[in-house]
Formats: C-alpha cells, sequence, structure tokens
C-alpha cells in the first residue's frame, strides 16, 4: 500500500496563508520557515519540499494572492453596459482585497524588502487585470467611454480602487465611515467621469 502524500496542496495552501498573515501582522522579519512550518504544525522539511528556499516562498506567496484576484476578476460576469461591469469589477477588487487581506500587502506593496518577483509570477499579476482593459475597451469602442487611451483609465481606475482599499486595510479611514457605500459612490463617479 502506498503511503499518503502529506506534503500535499492543502498543505501548501495553508503554509501560503500563514506565510501572508505573519508578513501581515509581524512584517518581514517575523517569517522564518522554522516559525512558519512550526505555525502551521508541520516540518520544515515540508516546508522545503514545496516551496525551496524563502524567496521561493515569497514568489509562491506573491503567485497565490494573484491567481485568487484573477479568478475573482475573470469570474465577474459581464452584462450589457460596460460602465456597470467597470463598476463590478472594482467592486470585486475590494471583495478580493478583503478575503485575502494578508495577500494583498505581498501583492501591492514592498512588504518584503528586496523581493522581485519571478518571470511566470509576473506574468499572472499582469494578466490579471486583463478583464477590467477589456471592459473599457468595450466601454470606449462602443462610445460609452470618452475616446482616450484605455490604459490610462485603466490605471486611474486601478489607482482609486488601491488607494480605497489600502485606506480600509491599514484602518485610515474615520469610524462611523460607510466604507463600502463610499466605495461604490466613488467607482460610479469615477465611471461616470470617463463617459462621452
Amino acid at each position: 500500500m502506498a503511503r499518503p502524500r502529506t506534503h500535499d496542496e492543502n498543505l501548501r495552501l495553508r503554509l501560503l496563508d500563514k506565510a501572508g498573515e505573519l508578513l501581515s501582522t509581524d512584517g518581514p522579519k517575523a517569517l522564518s520557515l522554522r516559525k512558519l512550518a512550526g505555525d502551521a504544525g508541520t516540518s520544515t522539511t515540508a516546508v522545503y519540499s514545496l516551496f525551496g528556499s524563502k524567496p521561493d516562498l515569497v514568489n509562491a506567496l506573491y503567485a497565490e494572492g494573484f491567481r485568487r484576484f484573477g479568478e475573482r476578476m475573470a469570474a465577474t460576469g459581464r452584462t450589457d453596459d460596460p460602465a456597470e461591469d467597470f463598476v463590478r469589477l472594482g467592486l470585486t477588487y475590494r471583495e478580493s482585497a478583503l478575503a485575502d487581506p494578508h495577500l494583498y500587502s505581498i501583492m501591492f506593496t514592498k512588504a518584503v524588502p528586496g523581493f522581485e518577483p519571478g518571470p511566470e509570477a509576473e506574468e499572472l499579476a499582469r494578466t490579471t487585470l486583463a478583464p477590467l482593459m477589456d471592459v473599457v475597451r468595450d466601454a470606449i469602442d462602443g462610445k460609452v467611454f470618452a475616446d482616450v487611451a484605455p490604459e490610462t483609465v485603466v490605471i486611474s481606475a486601478w489607482g482609486l480602487v488601491h488607494g480605497l482599499v489600502s485606506l480600509e486595510l491599514n484602518g485610515n479611514l474615520p469610524g462611523g465611515f460607510d466604507v463600502a457605500a463610499s466605495y461604490e459612490a466613488s467607482l460610479r463617479a469615477h465611471a461616470n467621469g470617463w463617459r462621452r
């Protein structure tokens, strides 16, 4: 009878989530492979077996964050109204950040000094904004949005959602502030600003 595989995908994902939590709560110095293994209830051998090294672990963490984010963005359905789809993708961005706040910092900040993602992880990160680019192109081609470079609209939208989400995740919004309603209102105002 074959031995059951203990270093499986479930353990890999558990280690990635735990690594993200360590980074987001205690900073990059807290991310040691020994501490990670102990916190996850496994051995350092398992960590090395699944990731190879600390830089490989951080790269896998970065890639996992974008994999989850990309799945959510791609799963956001399309309607007949590209301006509404633009807003819906912005809402998905926030939902994704709130679902995985422990991955957000590695994805969009320099949470680990000196970390540079590998080529495959970088490519994955770039492709996650493809649904937004498609919606913006459709809005421009359909004469819903102004005739500007789609990249201008995409980057401005990214700046808006990233800024608002970062303020929320870091606890920098005033008490009693209705984050969800204000966030959606901001998205709608932004979409309306691009209309012809």
